[in-house]
């Protein structure tokens, strides 16, 4: 009975920080939920110490915490996350003239969940499909894998790394080469390195302080996706991967 009652407060309190969508004071938070303010205090800092209510400021108010963004995004579904990003991967497809992507992190692998392709007829373009793509051979993949702990990248090299054309990067030392110059640029690609004449480019999506576990990219031919087109889409997708950021936490946030 105890634990419940203790249990029912600290959901109290969580409501009312979501219910306000602002920094909540602990004199507003003893408002919505009427217990003592030393109560409320001692309530708080459990919740932080958990990361379940964060102050930003360190002002003493608070906001929902990165551990329950966390935990309501993966709740997400890719229905969810696709509704929310799909008008800028369409905008960008119509921009580009090019095939554009979204990819999702979950659990130790990467995958394709939504695509758009452009609408010129006379256009000829790539549809990568949807589904798993490999950790190091893949732009979608490795634009993640690169920004991720230095735990899951070594996960990642000790892996058997398949050779899936001469263009595949298989060594350890090629990959962590190509993780740096990745963080550094902002946005990785991969040339011809799972199929012969086919060429991408992606950037990470980070979701707040939770890091990224999305990326959007671009596929063409290789006769269009060479070096410095793949460099000029690379910078135009890290801009595009904010928006869809933002338009992610907005849609998970007002879920909260």
């Amino acid at each position: 009975m105890i634990f419940v009652m203790h249990l029912d407060r600290l959901i109290s309190i969580l409501e009312v920080v979501a219910v306000a969508g602002r920094p909540v004071s602990a004199s507003e938070i003893q408002r919505g939920v009427g217990l003592p303010k030393p109560t409320i205090y001692r309530l708080v800092q459990s919740l932080q110490e958990q990361r379940l209510l964060d102050s930003p400021a360190q002002d003493g108010k608070v906001v929902i915490g990165d551990r329950i963004v966390r935990i309501a995004l993966l709740g997400k579904s890719d229905v969810d996350v696709r509704k929310a990003s799909a008008p800028l991967l369409k905008a960008a497809a119509l921009q580009f003239n090019e095939t554009v992507f979204l990819a999702r992190f979950r659990e130790v692998q990467v995958e394709i969940i939504h695509v758009e392709t452009p609408e010129d007829p006379g256009r000829a373009y790539i549809h990568p499909g949807l589904g798993v793509r490999p950790m190091h051979a893949c732009s979608c993949s490795k634009a993640i894998a690169a920004f991720a702990e230095p735990e899951f990248q070594e996960r990642i090299l000790n892996d058997s790394l398949k050779q899936y054309t001469e263009h595949t990067r298989t060594t350890p030392d090629a990959l962590r080469a190509e993780f740096a110059e990745i963080a550094k640029r902002g946005f990785a690609d991969c040339d011809q390195e799972i199929d012969i004449g086919i060429a991408s480019v992606a950037a990470p999506v980070s979701i707040g302080n939770i890091g990224a576990i999305f990326s959007v990219g671009a596929v063409g031919p290789i006769r269009r996706f060479g070096a410095e087109y793949r460099s000029g889409i690379g910078k135009k997708l890290t801009a595009l991967a904010d928006r869809i950021s933002g338009a992610i936490q907005l849609c998970n946030v007002a879920e909260v």
